[in-house]
């Protein structure tokens, strides 16, 4: 045998030219295929809504777990939040009592650029007729479907909202506790300890309902030092017979409050205390989840005068209450201008 010819391979005979076409053929169709479903999910992808990829990366928030249950990344019907849809939101709820100073508490968090809260939208008696008519109002409310002249260029980081407890709050209490809870709202509870200079204020409040001193126009809140000296010109002439029923009954009413959202998560403040202490701000922005920032409002208070010159007849409403359990509330040294 020629010492250079081959022999034949023991191995499986390599496929004839046209299995080898078809082989190639069928690969490449395959890594097109691959290709084109790739390039069709990636533009499916860059059409997707903020909101929609909101949904598949804002999942986990970078936050301690307890607090999972209170951040929110709501999707409005109304608009897209575009750049904003991972900034997660925290819901709440303003409660409190007309003439505790929650109009001034108020306009403090809008002054922060990422605070939104959009006033007494329950002063409206159709939004509170019945329990579906404000669960309703408040899932449009927490959806970011709800504008005022809060609404905040910046991305709103809490959202909420001011309501009275005679505004529905208290009428059906055990559904509403109940929907802050699943929803994850935090509650701040805003009232007074001074029952006496409340009630002061509110009976001057209802006068100029009436009376509309400033220009024939009513201002529950004023700007300006010029429109609180004339406001604060009228002084009421209390009810003495029915002064202390009526101090007990706002106590047991904010009782009776405190009681029946005991399981929501909250804090209490009190009108005398943010006065006092502005740090009490700060503590609220924390509860907030917000940056802590100096909070500023133009409301002007209207009454600033020492109790004796703000009501007519002082001598039968001190004494009424000297010797009762009311007596602190005649010094006025809960509250220091």
């Amino acid at each position: 045998m020629h010492p250079y010819s081959l022999k034949s391979s023991k191995g499986a005979p390599f496929p004839p030219r046209p299995i080898l076409v078809f082989l190639i053929a069928i690969f490449g169709f395959y890594v097109c295929y691959i290709s084109f479903n790739q390039i069709t999910l990636e533009n499916r992808y860059e059409e997707n809504s903020g909101e929609v990829q909101a949904e598949i990366h804002c999942r986990k928030p970078r936050l301690p777990h307890e607090e999972l249950r209170y951040v929110h990344f709501p999707k409005p019907e109304s608009y897209n939040r575009g750049e904003c849809s991972c900034n997660p939101v925290r819901f709440f709820v303003l409660v409190s009592m007309q003439r505790s100073g929650s109009g001034w508490f108020e306009t403090l968090l809008n002054s922060h650029p990422n605070i939104s809260s959009n006033g007494e939208i329950f002063n409206r008696v159709d939004r509170r007729e019945t329990i579906t008519s404000i669960l309703q109002t408040l899932d449009k409310l927490y959806n970011l479907d709800w504008f005022t002249s809060a609404a905040k260029n910046e991305c709103t980081a809490a959202f909420g909202l001011k309501w009275m407890l005679n505004q529905g709050f208290m009428d059906h209490h055990d559904d509403i506790a109940s929907y802050l809870n699943k929803k994850g709202v935090s509650v701040i509870f805003l009232f007074r300890r001074n029952v006496l200079r409340r009630l002061i204020s509110v009976l001057a409040n209802d006068y100029d309902r009436d009376a509309k001193q400033l220009n024939g126009t009513h201002k529950s809140h004023v700007h300006s030092k010029e429109e609180a000296e004339i406001l604060a010109k009228f002084k009421p002439v209390l009810d003495v017979s029915n002064l202390i029923p009526n101090i007990r009954n706002a106590e047991k009413y904010i009782r009776d409050c405190l009681d029946h959202f005991n399981t929501t998560r909250h804090m209490i403040l009190y009108y005398e205390d943010i006065v006092h202490n502005r740090n009490a701000l700060f503590q609220v922005q924390e509860f907030l989840g917000v940056p802590v920032r100096k909070l500023v409002s133009r409301q002007v208070k209207i009454h600033t005068s020492p109790l004796p010159g703000l009501v007519r007849n002082w001598d039968d409403v001190s004494n009424k209450l000297n010797g009762t359990q009311y007596a602190h509330f005649l010094d006025g040294a809960d509250y220091v201008r």
